[in-house]
């Protein structure tokens, strides 16, 4: 798929990147962060004209996410009519409230893995879309211009950089599951050992 879309881009330059990047905001599975490493290397190589072929590729991106938020947003009502109030909704709710601009911003370029469900929690919590449009562009110029910065510094050998850059990302996001499964066992151990001492107490 990638070697495909890689020649496809090379054909037809960044107007077809921007549909893909696009596309990929949406939640669709497309190796959209190759493409953008790669994108830069062509850059260097004077196949993509840099600056266009950035700012295509951001304001694809932009609406794509866009789109997604607007999912959550208007899917609320169901998903609010079956968990709103139930604990683990309430706990989800406050912590998007508390955490939400970093979880934008760097679910654009960091762990990209969890740019989606951070977009439609992003709506369905209804988290104000003037804010999540603020972080959401700055993570995607992040993106953009420092992953396919990186492609153009390395030129022909940005599939190495590729290859670290998903490495350092699945460690992060190893880190963030790591880090949620030690809080939430925390959680339920002082929870637990709070209602011993009520039962011992009574």
């Amino acid at each position: 798929m990638s070697d495909f879309l890689l020649t496809q881009v090379i054909n037809y330059g960044a107007p077809l990147l921007g549909i893909i990047l696009f596309v990929g905001g949406l939640g669709v599975p497309l190796p959209c962060t190759v493409l953008v490493i790669a994108a830069g290397a062509f850059a260097r190589q004077g196949i993509l004209p840099w600056y266009s072929t950035a700012m295509v590729g951001i304001i694809s991106v932009v609406i794509g996410d866009a789109l997604s938020y607007s999912l959550g947003y208007f899917a609320s009502g169901y998903v609010l009519k079956r968990f709103s109030g139930t604990p683990r909704w309430i706990e989800a709710e406050n912590t998007f409230q508390k955490w939400g601009p970093l979880s934008i911003f760097f679910s654009r370029f960091l762990v990209t893995a969890i740019a989606l469900p951070v977009n439609l929690l992003s709506g369905t919590t209804r988290y104000p879309f003037q804010k999540f449009f603020f972080y959401d562009i700055l993570g995607e110029i992040v993106w953009v211009f420092g992953y396919g910065g990186l492609g153009y510094l390395f030129g022909s050998q940005w599939e190495m950089v590729n290859e670290f850059l998903s490495n350092f990302g699945g460690a992060v996001l190893g880190a963030v599951f790591l880090f949620i499964g030690i809080r939430q066992t925390l959680k339920w151990q002082a929870k637990r050992n709070s209602q011993k001492t009520l039962n011992t107490e009574s």
